[in-house]
């Protein structure tokens, strides 16, 4: 073996030529030197050929790789290299490998590629330009060679100074920074060789590797075992794409404390990831572990997208996307170590989202009392979810950057800025947050649908933000996931700002634990448009349901608009204090009032169009506990509409009620048009200073036994009757709730 396998080239370095004889024209011809390193005369190379020089020595096209590298060594990218044996960087030596260089294998077992303990690797490919480590058979297969193996000599669970699985390379040792070289945008390719049933190679196998070395962009594909594996060691890895392993497609274990982050895996026949700590002592020291981050797991798998085995070991993984999987996370119930890892919540996954979920789906098989260590959220995984991630183009092969993703599960917790898509159908399958400093964008046409009653909603905290972009012809819709859906399948939306409100500040909501109240009268939590939401107000008790959308100190910054609650089984739409405005808005067959106001509310609403409640169409009011709490319930409510039947009157003046002036107000098949109840001192005492005027209002069919109110108090001229169109056309459904709007006679 050379000390370089490369092509020289020489550039020319003098001008000066011997000239031996003229043509008649006068043309300097130059003399072949064959010793001045210049090519000239009728030399083919430099200093060789032609007839003057010895002939010239042609590099080799294709070069056969065995045997032991003992001295630094670089291949070359234009040569054709064919592993015929294994090939060994001993320990003191290096290899390097450039950019583009491909390297063909044969001969299975006796095939591989080792880097001994205090040897390096240098594997520098680009995105344009990998190197790739294949199969050179015709059809080549998972199976065709070894693999990859590099030893290292930091600490392992295993010992120290013991021998590689496969390759027969010592490793192990104290140096946990110990550097074995870099690799950069490599592929292997068809790997994974059997020596026995339970013993083969994987694509790239780390022995102890440490974190002085690099290990980044690097795919395995189509192995007959694991896609990549770490043995202990602290070297982390980053980038790195599994498509295809014939068992777990990444592997670590023996206390391996590297790293992970943007991980890609796909079309593995057993877990997507498997994770442990030692085969014979689950509490082996040191610990496997480890903080990943951004990965993808695609399924399906056989034994689960995270495999937790053989005592685990401490795991941190944040930003897990998952598709295609029935099983999410896998322990098994005889594996005490790891169960007491996950009960002592050694094992905390953030942000795991199970997409396409086939049919007989189960989170975890893990039955243990700690069931809060995986939290479900909204994850983008390696980059684009399912499909390959920008990062991995150009130098990977076997990746669709088109993979469908027809539907995904959302739950837990949204920290970021997540938008959702309108081709996907969504199941929300638990609560749905969104925190203080994140938001939620849901374009048009998206559909959201739940399961879970009170489980199941979707909340916006204090300080975060969502939107809502609905159209006219493709409103957002969240609704029920059964079959025959029914009022309470689900809870609602509830969103908590920082606008004023008369139940005082830092306050914890009804529904949905959120907290909310504050000085901020124009809060911005978002803008919602073109939203339907149906079936909701999940029960807790009798005085504690969801409503279709709940608004906790929502401030004037926030955009409320087109809106509408149908069936839903308490309160169709309720305001509790906050500053916000709520304009076309719809409620149709509410379980409780259709639209409710109170707490000190100051927003205003116009186009409000009611029907088929079972209480109140409207309910205002000021405070439930003290009638004359401020602020005071302001507001002015123009063109509305409630056709009853209704049990509690088409306007419901309660608890204090407030300053309300109401301008075009419709109705039709009520027995009572405002409610008042005797005993409410503060409401009456607010009639009396004329703080509650409407005017005018039509009462159209009423039903038999109509009262116009029950109010008794000696002011009775804050009613002015009169003919008008209520919300658009009276009765009739309104021209701007056309399209996007469900169940309006």
């Amino acid at each position: 073996m050379k000390k370089k396998i490369f092509r020289l080239m020489l550039a020319f370095s003098a001008t000066a030529f011997v000239v031996s004889c003229g043509k008649d024209d006068g043309t300097v011809i130059p003399t072949a030197t064959c010793s001045d390193g210049i090519q000239n005369g009728d030399e083919t190379g430099v200093d060789c050929g032609g007839s003057s020089c010895t002939a010239c020595v042609e590099e080799p096209t294709s070069v056969d790789l065995t045997g032991d590298v003992t001295e630094d060594v670089t291949l070359d990218a234009s040569v054709a290299y064919n592993l015929t044996g294994a090939y060994v960087v001993k320990s003191g030596a290096s290899l390097t490998i450039p950019a583009g260089t491909v390297i063909e294998a044969a001969g299975g077992t006796a095939a591989f590629i080792g880097v001994e303990r205090g040897a390096q690797i240098f594997i520098n490919g680009t995105a344009a330009a990998p190197v790739v480590m294949t199969s050179g058979a015709a059809s080549p297969a998972a199976g065709d060679w070894g693999g990859l193996v590099i030893a290292g000599d930091a600490p392992t669970n295993k010992g120290t100074d013991i021998t590689t699985e496969v390759g027969d390379l010592t490793y192990g040792g104290t140096n946990a920074a110990d550097d074995s070289g870099s690799i950069t945008y490599l592929r292997v390719e068809y790997t994974g060789a059997t020596f026995s049933n339970d013993k083969e190679f994987n694509g790239v196998s780390l022995f102890g590797v440490g974190s002085g070395t690099t290990f980044d962009y690097v795919q395995s594909y189509n192995g007959g075992d694991d896609g990549i594996e770490f043995f202990g060691g602290a070297v982390s890895g980053n980038h790195l794409v599994s498509i295809g392993s014939g068992d777990d497609s990444i592997d670590f274990a023996d206390g391996w404390t590297g790293n992970g982050t943007d991980w890609y895996i796909a079309d593995g026949a057993k877990a997507g990831i498997e994770g442990s700590n030692n085969g014979d002592n689950g509490n082996a020291t040191p610990v496997t572990t480890t903080t990943l981050t951004n990965i993808t797991v695609v399924g399906p798998v056989t034994e689960g997208a995270l495999y937790f085995k053989e005592g685990g070991g401490n795991f941190t993984i944040n930003n897990f996307y998952t598709s295609g999987v029935d099983l999410g996370i896998k322990v098994k119930d005889t594996d005490t170590e790891a169960n007491a890892r996950i009960d002592a919540d050694a094992l905390v996954i953030t942000n795991i989202q199970f997409t396409n979920a086939p049919e007989g789906f189960v989170a975890t098989d893990y039955a243990g009392t700690n069931t809060d260590f995986y939290t479900e959220g909204i994850a983008t995984g390696a980059g684009n979810g399912a499909s390959a991630p920008d990062w991995a183009a150009g130098w990977t092969t076997g990746l669709s950057n088109s993979i469908s993703i027809t539907s995904e599960n959302l739950a837990g917790e949204i920290t970021t800025d997540i938008s959702l898509s309108a081709s996907v159908e969504y199941f929300l399958t638990s609560g749905l947050v969104v925190k203080a400093g994140g938001s939620l964008t849901i374009p048009a046409g998206t559909t959201i649908k739940a399961a879970g009653g009170t489980a199941a909603f979707i909340g916006v905290e204090r300080g975060a933000q969502i939107f809502i972009n609905g159209t006219s012809s493709a409103p957002v819709v969240m609704t029920s996931s059964s079959a025959t859906p029914a009022a309470g399948d689900w809870g609602g939306l509830v969103i908590a700002g920082d606008a004023p409100t008369n139940k005082g500040t830092d306050i914890t909501t009804e529904v949905g634990d959120l907290t909310y109240g504050g000085t901020n009268a124009a809060d911005d939590s978002g803008s919602i448009t073109y939203l339907r939401v149906e079936y909701t107000g999940a029960t807790f008790s009798n005085d504690k349901e969801f409503n279709g959308v709940s608004l906790f100190g929502v401030g004037s910054g926030t955009t409320f608009d087109y809106v509408q609650s149908y069936n839903g089984g308490d309160d169709g739409i309720e305001f509790f204090g906050g500053a916000v405005s709520g304009n076309h808005l719809v409620s149709i067959g509410s379980g409780d009032d259709s639209i409710d106001f109170a707490d000190g509310w100051t927003g205003n609403g116009t186009d409000w169009y009611i029907a088929d409640g079972a209480k109140a169409g409207i309910e205002g009011s000021n405070n439930g506990d003290n009638g004359n709490a401020t602020p005071v319930t302001t507001t002015t409510l123009t063109n509305i509409t409630v056709v009853g039947p209704v049990t509690e009157g088409a306007l419901y003046f309660k608890e204090g009620g407030g300053n309300f002036t109401v301008v075009n107000f419709y109705t039709s098949g009520v027995d009572l048009g405002v409610k008042v109840k005797d005993t409410d001192t503060a409401a009456a005492a607010r009639i009396e200073a004329n703080a509650l005027s409407i005017d005018p209002i039509q009462f159209d069919a009423p039903a038999v036994g109509f009262v116009q109110t029950d109010y008794t108090g000696a002011n009775q001229a804050f009613i002015v009757v009169g003919d008008n169109t209520g919300a658009g056309n009276g009765a009739g459904e309104p021209d701007w709730a056309a399209g996007w709007t469900t169940g309006i006679n």
